[in-house]
């Protein structure tokens, strides 16, 4: 999708309001009738530092970030460090404009506030202007927004200008003010939006570029959510009552969401002192028969990983939410990676069994987050829901009516004492916990207080009742029994179907991709079949148990196959090869790890390369590997 939409970036910052200006215009555009999808990037610091929010808006169903973008509004950065030339950061005060030139389309738009912003601070600006027919419209908004105020409110006055260039009406932007705000507040922001919008209307010709906004409707109304919103409305509607964690970007979005709603339904929510306190906290709430979750991101998961061995020891239904940033240790925060992945499979202790989801959009998230409750507490098992900063992050709308679902309160394969009273007790009356019997691998547990459930709970091995074992007989029984466990479930998410191919079933190339990157993979095979090329894409969002038929068949029905990640080391690639045991000589990798997330004119390049047996290298900072057998 590259005609007929409006990319429009809001540079400044961090601290001056760039991501609440951004969502309220993305939501005044999803109100006029068009799908919306947006990009954030910001750096890891509270105040100062170049960000900025995308917004992609098109009539046609949005699925990913654009190439590049067409509309640039730039308010400058006025938290800057150090404004001085020569600082050891730059001059940070003008790189919300600066940076941002790279990736505007030719023929693009650019306003900028020059109450803070000066072009002759930027080498060539008016010569690159020129080369890309840029339209250039330098307001001072500041000035603007102080005639009426205060100086915060050019965010505001920014808006105004861009509905007066892209012919947008204010009305659906003035019933978002009314919305979040009153009083003198809200007739200030009126009146700096009017007169930024009649500002430009009057003194710029508005008509010299072709940049506008596009035309929609929607059938139904429409809500604005991320990822982040999928996984807490999934929890709660699956009768999550319990979270606690300690925060850390990007999971704390998950935390905060659920911090808030939790009162609402008579939850509890704890912020403690570290991981492993959030995530001993989630086992004994769950322990004691409240349906549990924590998270954190990869250094914080890290510390997890000996409560984790105990869920898994003592079979105690969990979820954990693992939101993925760019490593190793603190690494880039708030930038984006996929490269948590063999660690979220593979952290605790020993032969550790576990379910790992990996959802690829808003609507997944909520879905996946309430299958992950349900394998939980029925398996009596930890499962990770993993996904990254991109999904936390960005936002799209989807029907409102998606979350009309019914809430599901049930604890899975817990007793009653009814059931308890019948069920097998050793000599002395303890209730076997954990039988070696059980054809699925789950022996149905009991919650502390009920009559007749009494067992003892402990991280060593241990027998039917609990008690510590290290015989042999009985140490195969239940290692054996636990591992049924996963056989069964791979056979219950079987029944799904969720893993779909997208595009030309006859396709002799392949795309192979995993959580967040799939609209973008989507649209890149949109394109590559509209260039005459014969691609189609298996997005996966199970890692484990691994839908290992479905990836045969799949690769089966393919000549090559394209594997496209966030990660330097291809680690989604050697999942592949170690569930399937083999297809190592048609499976190449796209990686990116850069701290951007990939575009879908990027995918479209490395695919016609593979096709194509070119010896280019990808234009963009992005690596392709070829498969083994080239």
């Amino acid at each position: 999708m590259t005609n007929d939409e409006l990319i429009w970036r809001i540079a400044g910052g961090s601290g001056d309001g760039i991501d609440s200006t951004s969502q309220n215009f993305a939501k005044a555009l999803m109100r006029s009738g068009l799908n919306v999808f947006t990009h954030r990037h910001y750096p890891s610091r509270i105040r100062g530092g170049h960000t900025y929010v995308e917004i992609r808006a098109a009539e046609e169903n949005v699925r990913s970030r654009g190439d590049g973008y067409n509309f640039l509004l730039s308010l400058g950065d006025s938290f800057a460090r150090n404004p001085k030339e020569g600082a050891y950061y730059g001059e940070e005060e003008i790189k919300p404009l600066s940076e941002n030139l790279d990736e505007l389309r030719e023929g693009g738009v650019i306003v900028y506030d020059s109450g803070l912003l000066d072009t002759d601070d930027i080498e060539d600006f008016d010569k690159r202007v020129e080369e890309n027919n840029w339209h250039v419209y330098d307001l001072d908004l500041r000035a603007l927004a102080k005639e009426h105020g205060r100086e915060i409110m050019r965010n505001t006055a920014g808006v105004g200008a861009t509905a007066a260039i892209i012919g947008f009406e204010l009305d659906y932007i003035e019933e978002l003010m009314a919305d979040a705000m009153g009083g003198d507040i809200l007739d200030a922001n009126i009146e700096v939006l009017r007169d930024a919008y009649e500002t430009v209307q009057e003194e710029y010709d508005v008509d010299a570029h072709d940049v506008s906004v596009p035309q929609g409707e929607h059938e139904e109304e429409q809500v604005l959510v991320s990822g982040s919103h999928g996984i807490a409305y999934g929890a709660l509607d699956e009768g999550c009552r319990f979270i606690s964690g300690y925060p850390m970007t990007p999971w704390t979005d998950v935390f905060t969401i659920l911090t808030q709603l939790m009162p609402d339904v008579g939850g509890i929510s704890e912020q403690v002192e570290d991981e492993i306190a959030a995530a001993a906290l989630a086992v004994g709430a769950s322990h004691a028969g409240v349906k549990a979750m924590s998270g954190s991101s990869g250094g914080g998961f890290a510390l997890m990983s000996e409560p984790l061995g105990l869920a898994e020891m003592t079979e105690t239904p969990l979820v954990l939410v693992e939101s993925m940033r760019a490593g190793p240790s603190t690494g880039m925060p708030t930038k984006p990676e996929q490269a948590d992945l063999e660690h979220v499979l593979y952290t605790s202790q020993g032969d550790s069994h576990r379910v790992v989801f990996a959802p690829s959009d808003p609507i997944e998230c909520y879905e996946q987050t309430r299958k992950a409750f349900q394998v939980a507490w029925e398996y009596q098992i930890p499962v990770m829901v993993i996904y990254d900063q991109k999904l936390s992050g960005e936002y799209r709308n989807i029907p409102a009516s998606f979350f009309d679902q019914d809430p599901n309160p049930s604890l899975g394969s817990t007793l009653t004492e009814d059931e308890i009273a019948e069920a097998a007790h050793d000599e002395f009356g303890k209730f076997e916990r954990f039988r070696h019997d059980p054809e699925n691998g789950v022996s149905p547990r009991s919650v502390p207080g009920q009559k007749g459930g009494h067992f003892l709970a402990t991280g060593n091995e241990h027998t039917p009742e609990g008690h510590i074992s290290e015989d042999p007989d009985n140490r195969v029984n239940q290692m054996n029994r636990r591992l049924r466990k996963m056989r069964s479930i791979r056979a219950d998410l079987d029944e799904d179907e969720r893993q779909d191919v997208y595009g030309d079933e006859s396709a002799d190339f392949g795309l192979v991709s995993w959580g967040s990157q799939t609209g973008t993979v989507e649209e890149a095979v949109d394109r590559l079949n509209e260039n005459g090329y014969s691609v189609k894409a298996l997005s996966i969002s199970e890692m484990a148990p691994f839908p290992e038929r479905k990836v045969r068949d799949f690769l089966d029905s393919v000549d090559e196959a394209l594997v496209v990640e966030m990660s330097t080391t291809a680690q989604f690639l050697g999942h592949i090869q170690k569930e399937t045991g083999g297809y190592g000589e048609m499976l190449s990798s796209f990686l990116k790890y850069n701290g951007n997330p990939f575009e879908p004119g990027e995918i479209v390049e490395a695919a016609e390369i593979e096709i194509d047996d070119r010896l280019d290298e990808p234009s963009s900072q992005t690596r392709l590997e070829p498969a083994a057998g080239d």
